[in-house]
């Protein structure tokens, strides 16, 4: 008990030296993720007013986790490795979720420029068409078209309306859209033809990316597997090959010091071939 309670206050001391000489760099990468996870939030309408806090909380979890680990295993390469999976997990699904809505708004939008091309030959004004898209069109677009009508119905004008929202999606698509609309505004001019001349542009790189995705699936599947077979071959030395020296890879240093570099090289592997295979334009 006495060389726990040493060994834990040891480690506070340098875990709150740390902190304090790199105080800095603390707050430098607190500002960033904060940055990055409220942008990517708001996409979401999700409130963010103590998303610092949160983001202080959980990184302090993860540190008092680290320790557990630490202490319960006694291996600080394991330690490092889940709190290393901890702190960045969370970020990462909401990067990936919120990329998963921005890839689905520029699904619908060809579509959404094509009713809105109607729209302005039968006759209806730009804020009219605009509102019409957000009645008709399918979640999450008619969601942005929502905040466009709603911003202007309570004064905001238009131009700064669609400025917002392209800052807000950050969408090639939909700048094209919105130039063409600010275009129009401010000039005048056919806008139904230049709107249905970019929605025929975006449906064509639309069926060429959706083409591209079915000819790279299997390739995409290879990579799920290959990033799982390690798993199944560790748990089938444990169950059934050779159980004492496996679980030397997790109390052993030299163990450890494998597992984590065969982990971290699987994960670089599996997003490299994504990364690879992803249809870019």
């Amino acid at each position: 008990m006495v060389e726990l309670f040493i060994l834990s206050l040891v480690t506070g001391v340098c875990v709150a030296g740390a902190a304090y000489a790199g105080g800095g760099s603390y707050e430098r990468m607190v500002d960033y993720v904060h940055r990055d996870l409220d942008d990517r939030l708001r996409s979401f309408r999700a409130q963010t007013p103590h998303l610092r806090s949160w983001i202080h909380g959980w990184l302090i979890g993860v540190l008092v986790l680290f320790v557990s680990v630490w202490l319960a295993t006694d291996g600080l390469l394991l330690a490092v490795l889940t709190a290393s999976l901890l702190s960045a997990g969370p970020w990462y699904l909401v990067r990936r979720m919120s990329q998963i809505r921005r890839d689905k708004i520029e699904e619908q939008l060809a579509d959404a420029m094509v009713m809105f091309s109607s729209a302005v030959r039968a006759g209806m004004s730009l804020a009219q068409a605009v509102e019409l898209l957000s009645e008709e069109c399918p979640k999450p677009i008619n969601q942005e078209f929502k905040q466009i009508v709603g911003e202007y119905k309570l004064g905001k004008p238009l131009e700064r309306t669609l400025t917002e929202a392209k800052e807000r999606l950050k969408s090639e698509n939909f700048v094209l859209f919105a130039a063409a609309l600010l275009a129009s505004r401010e000039s005048g001019g056919r806008l139904n033809e230049t709107v249905e001349r970019i929605s025929k542009s975006v449906v064509e790189l639309q069926r060429l990316e959706r083409k591209i995705m079915a000819e790279t699936a299997q390739a995409r599947k290879s990579a799920v597997y290959m990033a799982l077979v390690p798993l199944f071959v560790l748990l089938l030395y444990y169950l059934v090959i050779d159980p004492t020296n496996t679980v030397k890879l997790f109390v052993t240093l030299p163990g450890q010091i494998m597992l984590s570099a065969a982990l971290l090289l699987n994960l670089v592997a599996y997003f490299w071939s994504l990364r690879i295979l992803r249809a870019d334009f």
